[in-house]
């Protein structure tokens, strides 16, 4: 029987199912091979599209609109190939497209080519990171690449471990369960009773997590205290100070301090080194968040902003923030080596056999409260291999200087106003004021502005051009919040965004 081409094939996808690919079907290779080329046909458009620029970030529907639009319900029946690639895109066309360079909503972005081989080659090899004998190639990346994190912390290797995580969140339970155990050990096995009454720190602007943490913990979101911080969005030591000799008079044991290098909402970073020396003075676990600012590390010119970061008992970073990689990619270090066993290890005999034909210090599974891990490292080291720390030092630095430009600009541009004149990072926070604001006096002025910021970005989103963020912030009006983290953004993409909201603003 003469064999069907690849054309052949792909039209009868209609009447062709995934049982007969090759993995339920052992002479279907044929039909899997143009099945896969197909889709990366219709995944090959979305990346084309997503970078160009005369394509829209977004085509906002409302979610009854598109639920109209999508048939997402879950058939008795097995749909053919050809109705599946349907789907897909379907799917893609109602995607945010965060790979966009005109995409600025969120301190995630851009689409890097190398790390998405890498999250391609993650699927179809499709194994967790908990053990040796199942990931033994990734396993020793995973090492090779912590390492090397640990440092550019500067730490020392020795005596220091990390371990990938899902989510800086995860990472930072990570950070106040290590701190537990290291003050009071027999808490893992005996509970909270063993264990004086606890209260950690963090700052005003910090992310949420630390709060949500002393809540899953036991600790209490009340007895998690927020620190004020500055103008300009740090903490302020001598209010922490204050704060733990308040709650150790009040009979509370502060046990744990989270510092921020580049916050949420300002990107500011906390003073490490000071706050280093309190934790030093009163004996409290010093972790720093660096989830977001991190990757500054790379660069020679900026990782003096993390001055400090040395000094920390465990430190939180995320690659898929500023270093680009495609979520997740999140980690944990901690500078005790043995600390993540101790604290974490439970043992599980059908997976952390200690008579293995391996050694075992290679499993590591039972340093994790997960039990399945996802590789999220293969991505990340080849993306980090192929541009080398000479090409992430430049691209680093070519965002830095896009937010320096983007500042200069809006200063100069009639309407714009800084919510932070000078921002240090990658986050200008900002506001666009009509013109039938401009002349009232400031506390008029600032309490109509509320609105405006909403509008704007409602209007955004229905012209799908761009995508910024706003939000309100203690007792300012709603400011929108740009993040600057794509490689593929220019000065004149930002130019189009400034331009973009004062032309939305008119048409209000």
């Amino acid at each position: 029987m003469k064999e069907m081409s690849e054309e052949e094939i792909r039209k009868g996808f209609d009447h062709l199912y995934s049982t007969d690919f090759i993995t339920t079907n052992p002479n279907g290779w044929k039909e899997t091979e143009v099945f896969l080329k197909e889709f990366t046909e219709i995944l090959l458009s979305y990346i084309k599209q997503e970078n160009d620029r005369t394509s829209k970030v977004l085509e906002f529907h409302h979610p009854d609109e598109m639920l109209r639009l999508i048939d997402l319900h879950i058939p008795e029946k097995a749909m053919s190939l050809e109705k599946i690639l349907q789907c897909c895109k379907d799917v893609l066309k109602l995607c945010v497209k965060t790979g966009h360079p005109r995409f600025f909503n969120q301190n995630f972005g851009g689409l890097d080519i190398m790390c998405m081989a890498g999250e391609w080659a993650t699927a179809t090899t499709n194994t967790s990171m908990y053990t040796y004998e199942i990931a033994p190639v990734f396993s020793l990346i995973e090492k090779e690449v912590l390492g090397k994190m640990i440092s550019l912390i500067g730490w020392n290797l020795e005596e220091s471990e990390g371990i990938f995580t899902p989510g800086g969140t995860m990472a930072n339970l990570y950070a106040l369960n290590c701190s537990r155990y290291h003050f009071f050990p027999s808490c893992k096995e005996n509970g909270l009773s063993y264990a004086p009454k606890l209260c950690c720190f963090t700052s005003k602007y910090s992310h949420y997590s630390i709060k949500a943490s002393s809540a899953i913990m036991g600790i209490g979101t009340n007895n998690c205290f927020i620190i004020p911080a500055d103008k300009y969005g740090k903490m302020i030591p001598e209010a922490l100070e204050k704060k733990i000799i308040e709650c150790k008079e009040n009979g509370l044991y502060p046990f744990f301090v989270n510092a921020t290098a580049g916050t949420t909402v300002y990107g500011a970073f906390d003073p490490l080194n000071e706050i280093a020396n309190i934790c030093k003075k009163y004996h409290i676990w010093f972790h720093v968040d660096a989830a977001w600012g991190g990757g500054l590390l790379l660069s020679p010119e900026f990782r003096w902003k993390l001055q400090g970061i040395e000094k920390a008992n465990s430190v939180t970073w995320n690659p898929h923030k500023l270093m680009g990689s495609l979520l997740q990619c999140s980690s944990f270090f901690v500078r005790q080596k043995g600390l993540l066993l101790k604290t974490n290890q439970m043992s599980a005999s059908y997976l952390y056999q200690q008579d293995k034909p391996y050694d075992v210090n290679y499993d590591t599974g039972d340093r994790s409260f997960q039990c399945g891990r996802r590789n999220d490292i293969l991505k990340l080291w080849l993306m980090w291999r192929s541009k080398g720390m000479e090409g992430y030092r430049t691209q680093i630095n070519k965002l830095m200087d896009l937010a320096k430009y983007f500042t200069k600009k809006i200063k100069k541009t009639e309407g714009y106003e800084m919510v932070i004149d000078d921002p240090e990072f990658l986050n200008i926070c900002f506001w666009y004021v009509p013109k039938s604001l401009r002349n009232l006096p400031k506390e008029e002025k600032m309490e109509r502005l509320g609105i405006i910021a909403p509008k704007i970005k409602g209007k955004m989103m229905e012209r799908g051009t761009t995508m910024v963020g706003y939000q309100p912030n203690d007792d300012m009006p709603n400011f929108f919040r740009l993040i600057i983290n794509n490689p593929a953004t220019t000065k004149e993409d930002l130019d189009f965004l400034i331009q973009e909201i004062i032309d939305i603003a008119t048409d209000m």
